[in-house]
């Protein structure tokens, strides 16, 4: 399917922040656009904003005087609905309210041409239930853009149940043409990125409330460990607690009150106290200009280690290996020692159950989603310090640790030492399952391939939405191909197990690649 000529007329309803963004981008893909908002000259103030906008990118080098000029000349502000009669698209951008999207989108078939494409830049509301009263909603669609919308990558193009295939791939072509990247996807709550998104939020704040560490160290260890560009907690302050925790009571509602996508209390305390974030001067941070800045917690070890036992295979973690005979050490290889519990999925042991790095008194090992006291009375192992997963480590920064409750402060301080050594950071937290970064992967991967599952998107498009919607370092399917399915799903299970919640229960996607030996990943 091809896009959409350039001569077609595409009109964009709402002036706001989100509705001049998308005008912006059509106009600069060579689209005449006509920009209509109910507020008496808010299309052309947003306009001459625009223009002061591209003004600043001539003058940084980053467009030319012709480009905007050219982006100008195609942008027309309009008082009434009745001149959007010529358009070929319509996209609205107006409040999130399904009876005043569903009573524009009634009088806009009333006045544009059959043949006009209509369009909702909703980020909540179903696509579904908005077309539910037009005459043609075979060419109705969701055409999510992302905030800033000149800026960000992503379009979701959602269809509903009566979207006609042609037009979502009219349109999928037509976002790809504006320089976007599409993905399909549809109608349901959260679309991709907002239900996919919600474990990387839920389990930080999780976290927090269970006393794992404070907000600082857990955000710290977000980026430094795990590659996102921030933490839970320093995002949600900048998207607004408001904003942010009505999303997540949204689909929790929508979702019949599926406890993947429960609130968290912390956040609901924050918008009590009117507490928003940035934009309040304070929400898990302090934004005020005498405000102290937050200290990451971390662990120190004066201890001198020369050398190392690697028992087993350390499976995703092996990088971490160089980087400690990079500084010198002795490593030594030896035949795996530890016997997995009984309960143990078949397959797993592999890379979580078996490879571990004794040093001194210590045993290190990667967690599995087990508690550290329970894995070291399950496998016999005494002295147990659990480090969390990175994206690479090879790179890394800063690693979490845990320890069992029989852990000495000199096998804790041997383990740490050798963490040391090889560079990192060594921030604690509580023995809680999972530790952070790994929980986290794990669920946005579980969450990922329920949607895939449920017929979504596809695994490719989810993977693309989450890197492109939400800049993450890398898709969450093709992730947990990297760490391996087997382990994924043992961290699942065990997550399960040890809260005893169908928050955690793995999704069959995931129980059905690693019965067939597949990946997730298209």
């Amino acid at each position: 399917m091809t896009a959409l000529d350039t001569h077609t007329v595409v009109a964009v309803i709402g002036a706001g922040a989100m509705g001049a963004g998308i005008a912006q981008v059509a106009a600069q893909a060579g689209h005449p656009v006509l920009l209509h908002d109910m507020r008496p000259g808010a299309a052309q103030a947003a306009i001459e904003g625009l223009g002061v906008q591209l003004g600043k990118r001539v003058d940084q080098g980053k467009l030319s005087a012709q480009q905007r000029d050219a982006t100008l000349a195609r942008l027309h502000a309009v008082q009434a609905l009745e001149e959007l009669a010529d358009a070929g698209l319509v996209i609205e951008a107006i409040v999130e309210n399904l009876q005043a999207k569903r009573e524009l989108f009634a009088r806009l078939e009333a006045i544009c041409p059959a043949g006009c494409v209509l369009a909702s830049n909703t980020s909540s509301l179903s696509i579904t239930r908005i077309a539910a009263g037009l005459a043609r909603p075979e060419r109705f669609l969701g055409v999510h853009f992302f905030n800033p919308a000149p800026v960000m990558a992503l379009v979701e193009i959602v269809s509903g149940l009566a979207t006609a295939p042609e037009v979502a791939a009219s349109l999928h072509a037509t976002a790809k043409a504006w320089g976007k990247a599409p993905v399909h996807a549809s109608s349901t709550p959260g679309f991709i990125v907002n239900r996919v998104a919600r474990p990387f939020y839920a389990e930080s704040l999780r976290l927090l409330q269970e006393g794992a560490a404070d907000c600082v160290t857990l955000d710290a260890l977000m980026r430094d460990a795990g590659g996102f560009r921030m933490g839970a907690f320093e995002l949600t302050d900048l998207i607004g607690h408001d904003v942010n925790y009505a999303v997540t009571c949204s689909v929790f509602e929508a979702y019949y009150g599926d406890m993947r996508f429960q609130p968290s209390l912390i956040q609901a305390a924050l918008v009590d106290a009117g507490r928003l974030g940035r934009k309040t001067g304070q929400g898990f941070y302090d934004y005020g200009p005498a405000a102290a800045r937050p200290v990451v917690s971390e662990v120190r070890s004066g201890v001198r280690v020369d050398e190392c036992v690697v028992e087993g295979d350390l499976g995703v973690a092996q990088s971490l290996l160089a980087r400690i005979e990079a500084q010198g050490i002795k490593v030594s290889r030896a035949p795996s020692r530890v016997k997995p519990a009984p309960a143990a999925m078949p397959g797993s042991a592999d890379l979580f159950g078996r490879g571990v790095i004794r040093v001194g008194d210590a045993v290190l090992a990667l967690s599995d989603g087990r508690l550290a006291s329970q894995r070291a009375r399950d496998d016999g192992l005494q002295n147990l310090v659990l480090f969390d997963l990175a994206l690479d480590y090879a790179t890394a920064s800063r690693i979490a640790i845990s320890w069992s409750a029989d852990t000495t402060t000199a096998a804790r301080d041997q383990a740490v030492a050798l963490l040391q050594a090889a560079g990192l950071v060594v921030s604690p937290l509580a023995d809680l399952p999972g530790l952070l970064v790994l929980r986290t992967v794990a669920m946005l991967a579980n969450e990922a391939a329920d949607a895939v599952l449920n017929g979504v998107a596809s695994a490719a498009d989810v993977d693309l939405a989450m890197r492109k919607g939400v800049n993450y370092p890398q898709g969450p399917l093709a992730w947990a191909d990297a760490i391996g399915l087997p382990g994924v799903l043992a961290v699942l299970d065990n997550l399960q197990a040890s809260y005893g919640e169908s928050r955690y229960r793995p999704s069959l996607l995931i129980r059905r690649a690693v019965a067939e030996g597949g990946a997730l990943h298209d």
